[in-house]
């Protein structure tokens, strides 16, 4: 007998006479449930709070990872979210008043978007400082560290569901609505 001819009689072997070890989908859910981390909690109890189910939670993982933990951070989705921000900020102030000047507009929308006076706000108030992933040199508190996570929520958001809207309706709630009004409309 070769060599060939033996492995592949014993593999046959194995997978005949070996138990099988499938799972079914709710034990593998509820494996996956008992060996939660810490972050995956935080991040089952800040989507609860913001009212939105992400359908990739690797785009919120990466929303809460500064870019002194990982190269795979929320650079780009805070990008995305701050922009996102601005523009839903213009034109709420121009459905409201399509003659506002453009310096009041631009003074409203630095405002709203602001790192200290409002950013950073709402994302403490939603708690994130305690949940952003950020290396041991870097403060969790920070508010641009609390900011960058906040604006890149909203580009996670949209990255989630390929559009705006969603991501527009979750920041009104939080900014006006529900967690924090730093800067009022």
């Amino acid at each position: 007998m070769d060599s060939l001819n033996f492995i592949f009689i014993l593999f046959v072997s194995i997978t005949l006479y070996s138990p099988p070890q499938a799972f079914t989908l709710a034990q593998s859910v509820q494996l996956s449930d008992q060996t939660s981390s810490p972050f995956s909690v935080a991040l089952d109890n800040l989507q609860s709070q913001i009212n939105y189910t992400f359908e990739n939670i690797g785009l919120l993982r990466r929303a809460m990872t500064h870019a002194s933990y990982s190269e795979e951070n929320n650079k780009a989705l805070s990008v995305l979210g701050g922009r996102l921000i601005e523009a839903s900020v213009a034109l709420q102030l121009l459905t409201k008043n399509v003659d506002i000047s453009s310096k009041e507009l631009s003074g409203r929308i630095v405002e709203i978007d602001n790192v200290i006076t409002s950013c950073a706000v709402d994302g403490t108030h939603l708690g994130l400082q305690k949940i952003v992933r950020v290396s041991s040199k870097t403060s969790s508190t920070a508010p641009a560290v609390v900011c960058g996570a906040f604006r890149a929520i909203f580009g996670a958001i949209a990255v989630d569901t390929g559009s705006l809207d969603d991501a527009r309706r979750v920041f009104w709630k939080i900014h006006v609505g529900g967690v924090g009004r730093a800067v009022d409309m």
